[in-house]
């Protein structure tokens, strides 16, 4: 006989499933890589070892960040509950899973609770978190709402995954390991890298939400130019990333492993242009599979980097 979970069990798997939904899964697994992907980097470079201490104060600056990340893509999805409607049905406050006020609610707690842990943590980790947040909300939020404009819109999303989380994070570790604070060739290296990086994925983000976003006005590259010339754009930025990694292998780097280094990106971008002509621009699914995709090269930059730095 099959038993009947109870009422608050189900209750508790329901609201935890809907708020892994609400805090985007793939912009959390991707801000945990870089936490844990930049600490990775920071040991090799600084020439220290690990301690529990460092642990901890990695594991506080994972929260603070996971926190700001909650912040920043709820409060979007409270400012767009009609257009989710449409583009992203499956949010729970596009569904109702969630009402207006909890969403609120979740967004004030975790943007509160970001800072506090932000500056129990450190002061780089503090600025980094309080701009983040201060930018992800002028993103959002009326009568600044930048994601109306298809520049700034994007230039909100590279300039926050691209420049501030790479150099704040890196600067913050190197403040806890009790280094100077200084920012060496390699982290310029990953934060050009992911900063034209995440251009792709602002602009490339919009292509299966045309319908919602020309219903609400919402002007994108997407809509100016048309799906296929982003598309296009998207994957020869992509391509520019990974032939300028392939280059700085070729330069030999001294922190860096330059064999390691050019073959990755090298298998990356080969299997990224054969992943591509699979892609019907008339086929919304097949779309938004390849953003997922798109996402996933992004999380694998901070698994090859780290690495290439620890084999250097």
């Amino acid at each position: 006989m099959n038993q009947i979970s109870p009422p608050s069990s189900h209750f508790s798997q329901t609201w935890l499933y809907a708020f892994w939904k609400f805090s985007r899964p793939h912009t959390v697994i991707g801000t945990s890589l870089s936490v844990w992907g930049l600490y990775l980097i920071a040991i090799p470079i600084t020439g220290t070892s690990f301690t529990i201490e460092q642990l901890i104060s990695v594991f506080f600056a994972w929260l603070a960040c996971l926190c700001g990340n909650v912040y920043i893509v709820g409060l979007n999805q409270l400012e767009d509950v009609e257009i989710d409607k449409i583009n992203k049905p499956h949010l729970p406050l596009a569904s109702g899973e969630f009402s207006q006020h909890q969403g609120k609610l979740i967004v004030i707690t975790m943007g509160i609770l970001s800072l506090v842990l932000a500056w129990l943590t450190g002061p780089f980790l503090l600025g980094m978190v309080a701009l983040s947040l201060a930018i992800g909300t002028a993103y959002s939020l009326p009568p600044i709402r930048l994601k109306q404009f298809p520049f700034w819109a994007a230039m909100c999303i590279f300039s926050v995954r691209g420049t501030i989380v790479n150099l704040g994070l890196f600067l913050h570790f190197n403040w806890a390991l009790g280094k100077t604070p200084t920012i060496p060739a390699a982290i310029w290296v990953l934060t050009v890298f992911i900063l034209i990086f995440t251009f792709a994925i602002a602009i490339f983000k919009d292509i299966p939400d045309m319908e919602g976003d020309r219903l609400y006005n919402i002007t994108t590259f997407t809509l100016q130019l048309g799906p296929q010339a982003v598309f296009n754009l998207a994957l020869w930025v992509l391509t520019l990333c990974y032939l300028g990694m392939i280059l700085v292998g070729v330069l030999r780097l001294s922190a860096l492993n330059p064999a390691f280094l050019a073959m990755t990106h090298l298998v990356v971008l080969v299997g990224m242009w054969m992943r591509s002509l699979a892609v019907d621009l008339q086929d919304k699914t097949a779309i938004s599979q390849f953003y997922q995709f798109i996402w996933k090269l992004f999380y694998l930059e901070y698994i090859i980097f780290p690495i290439a730095c620890i084999l250097a």
